[in-house]
This record gives structure tokens, sequence and C-alpha cells, in this order.
């Protein structure tokens, strides 16, 4: 089969498409038909130990082999899910991937807009309410709220009954808006310190926002980062600062189809690529001009 690799440490020039043997699952894998792969822009950083590596760890296809204690799924169920960042991704024909990993896809969804759901989405749900708590009533600012991430964020707060302001700029503020949103903040041109205090800081990027974020939330609230951990010594000691990597759920998965089903989640594609011009998709997605995901098409839908 044919999959891309990156072989020395580096950026997207350092990926190539090559032949590579078959893989088979073992007890409690699967192997899927890969259709969709959805990228992340700063993988290509995290397999530095284990190259050479298939990037990507987002996928939607199809199920064409099962593990011997495999339950739950059988040949040609449309799965989706987040795959382990310790392992190989899913940039390929075909890939064995665990079961615990995956969910139903959305059958609302095409295989790409499905992949584009599992890492952008987990995380959302995991920092608004896993970490953070968020509950119906409450205030939240969510910091990038057209990104990938961000996104997600308003919506699923919004669902859950949230009052939610999104900080973003440019063509990305008006994003935010047909997400939901209740304000936005362009935080080049306005400061987003005069926002009334929140009990929830989700934040999707770090740097100046982060650092400006303890003087928003009350007493008692909490800040939420997936961009990098809050510096020692943030806000005051009655705000409570958390930094995540997220996780693979199964269950929160089958949610997000669910809700993606009903018609409540929004999914924003940036641009699609054949898995042979890798390198151009993630310069793509490098680019800082992406609003939605950027996905490797595989197999048709």
């Amino acid at each position: 089969m044919y999959a891309v690799r990156l072989r020395p440490p580096g950026g997207p020039d350092h990926l190539i498409l090559e032949e590579i043997d078959r893989p088979e699952p073992a007890e409690t894998e699967v192997l899927v038909e890969v259709h969709a792969a959805a990228l992340t822009r700063d993988e290509l950083q995290w397999p530095v130990d284990r190259l050479p590596a298939i990037p990507s760890y987002e996928v939607s296809g199809v199920i064409v082999g099962l593990g011997p204690d495999v339950t739950g799924f059988a040949i040609g169920d449309a799965v989706y899910g987040l795959t382990d960042f310790e392992r190989d991704g899913v940039a390929a024909e075909l890939a064995v991937i665990p079961a615990d990993r995956l969910a139903g896809k959305p059958s609302s969804l095409s295989h790409v807009e499905a992949s584009c759901i599992p890492l952008a989405g987990l995380s959302a749900m995991q920092g608004l309410f896993d970490h953070g708590r968020l509950e119906a009533g409450q205030r939240v600012l969510i910091h990038g709220g057209a990104g990938g991430v961000g996104g997600f964020a308003v919506q699923l707060a919004k669902i859950h009954g949230a009052y939610v302001i999104a900080t973003a700029t440019g063509s990305r503020v008006e994003t935010a808006r047909e997400l939901g949103a209740d304000e936005v903040v362009d935080h080049q041109t306005n400061t987003f310190t005069q926002i009334e205090p929140v009990d929830l800081v989700f934040d999707t990027v770090g740097g100046s926002r982060l650092a400006g974020s303890p003087a928003l939330v009350v007493p008692g609230g909490r800040i939420v980062s997936i961009a990098e951990r809050p510096p020692a010594g943030l806000g005051a000691e009655e705000v409570e600062s958390i930094f995540f990597i997220v996780e693979p759920n199964a269950d929160q998965l089958a949610e997000l189809a669910r809700l993606a089903d009903m018609g409540d989640l929004r999914v924003l594609v940036d641009s699609t690529f054949a898995l042979a011009r890798a390198q151009e998709a993630f310069h793509r997605l490098q680019s800082g001009d992406a609003i939605g995901k950027v996905v490797l098409t595989v197999h048709d839908d």
C-alpha cells in the first residue's frame, strides 16, 4: 500500500509518498480503509523519536479487517476516530487502529467532514466539560473562537446553554459569530481585557491572550489551555489553571456524531489534497490562512 512518511525530522518538505507493507490488525485492532485523514499544524514535530513515521491522527474510513478479539464492529462499518499519538498515523491507504479509539461515522457527513471532528471536537469537549466543568448559564471566553478547536468549542458551549464570548481576528470574527458566539472581540483591534468577568477561559492560542486572561475570571473560575502550559503564578490563587492534551474517547466521539447528525454541529473544511500532495497540504496548514481543517483524501466517499 502507499503511505506518506516523514523520514528525517523537519517540515513538510521532508514528507515522502512511498510503498510499504500492508499492516495487519492485532487482537483488539481493526484495519481501516482510509477515506480521509485530517491534519494538525504542528504534528510533524511529534514523532522525532520514532522516524520514519506516518502523520495524521484523525481518520474517517471503512473497516476492512478485524482482530480476533474485536466486538461491536463489523467489516464494512463506516467509522471515524482519533488514534494514539505514539504510533503511526493514518495518512495511508490502510491503517491499523485500536477498536476502542473509533466510533460510528456521522451518517450525515462525508468522510472528509467526519475526519475534521475527532481531535478538535474531543479537545473542545474535554476542555469545556471534563476540565473546565462548564455549566448551563455560565459565561465562557474562548480564545481562537474560529479555529479548529475553538470553532467546536463555541458550538458545544452554546449547545449546553452557556453565554459564549470569542476572540478572533480578521475574517474569523464573522466566522465565530456564525458559529454562535454571543460576543466576538477582534483581539488585534480591541482589548479583550474589557470583557465582563467569565466563569471559564478556554484558550486555544496561548501567548498574550492567555497571559491576560486571569483578570477576566471570577473567583473560583478556571483557565483551561491546550496551547501551552499556563506559566507559574498566572492569576490569583482562587483561579484554577489547567493545561491538558486531548485523549481518544469513543463515547465522546459517539456524542459528537449524534450532534452532527442532528444538525447541531457545523464542520469547517478549509481544503482537501490527494495523498500524494501531502507536502502542499501541510504548507497550506502552516501558512496561517486556513479557516477550518486541511484534509488528505485517500479513497473516494
